[in-house]
């Protein structure tokens, strides 16, 4: 298992394997070839990007049992997805304003991050995972009152792609069965949600496999698996959103209105 970030430090941007509090400097590429450099960088003296650089997210929606059941919606025969712009992704620790053209109501959501290592073009299920690199924690921000805004049409990117709607990170890592995890959101310090990811209608290797026979997946790609109950509005000047997936780790975020 290890855990992969990236990094800027002293204005330049890097990558490693997150050990503690230090970094393991590595060099050439994250998917690829790469090696460590026998540089350490402390934890403290860096800032954390984005742990990769996605050509697109793929966002799910109603891929959770207990969430179907709640909403009294049919369980989907085939994945449900929208694409988040590129252009919304934001570090962890960032803070995310409130889009100035919009004053309704802006949800969190903690979602598992599967982070695509390989091309991936109609693999099938039995080799999904090898390639998938890893995994993340993920808030899918939303601006909840834009999507049925339009009777004519549901805006789900418009919704989810405002600048800095897409955190995910601190790190990917490897070697983790996403079965046996569970994703917990924390709002103000209070937990709002904490949901098995076992109980995903499509496992990883599924979406992976059936996304892939519709686009090519590549290495860097973030599939943001979708969630569950607890969903909620971030209602206070400044809210501390904490998306903790045990194995993975913490992404913290504030958004201020």
């Amino acid at each position: 298992m290890a855990h992969w970030v990236r990094y800027e430090h002293s204005g330049a941007a890097g990558f490693g394997t997150l050990e503690g509090d230090t970094i393991t400097v590595h060099s050439g590429n994250m998917f690829g070839a790469n090696q460590p450099t026998g540089e350490r960088v402390a934890l403290a003296d860096v800032a954390l990007l984005a742990p990769c650089q996605p050509s697109k997210m793929i966002a799910l929606w109603n891929n959770f049992h207990a969430l179907a059941a709640k909403l009294n919606s049919p369980v989907p025969a085939d994945p449900l997805y929208l694409l988040k712009a590129p252009s919304c992704i934001t570090t962890p620790g960032a803070t995310v304003p409130r889009p100035a053209s919009y004053d309704g109501k802006v949800v969190y959501e903690g979602e598992l991050g599967i982070v695509i290592g390989k091309t991936a073009t109609a693999v099938s299920e039995d080799e999904a995972d090898g390639f998938i690199f890893g995994y993340t924690c993920v808030n899918d921000i939303t601006a909840a009152d834009i999507i049925n805004k339009d009777a004519t049409f549901a805006q789900w990117v418009r919704a989810k792609s405002f600048d800095s709607f897409g955190p995910f990170g601190p790190a990917i890592v490897t070697g983790l069965d996403p079965a046996s995890l569970v994703v917990r959101t924390v709002l103000n310090g209070a937990e709002r949600q904490r949901y098995p990811i076992s109980d995903m209608v499509f496992s990883a290797r599924q979406l992976v496999s059936r996304i892939s026979h519709d686009m090519t997946l590549n290495p860097g790609d973030v599939i943001c698996c979708g969630t569950s109950i607890g969903v909620g509005t971030m209602k206070d000047p400044s809210n501390s959103v904490d998306i903790v997936i045990d194995g993975i780790g913490t992404l913290s975020n504030t958004f201020v209105q």
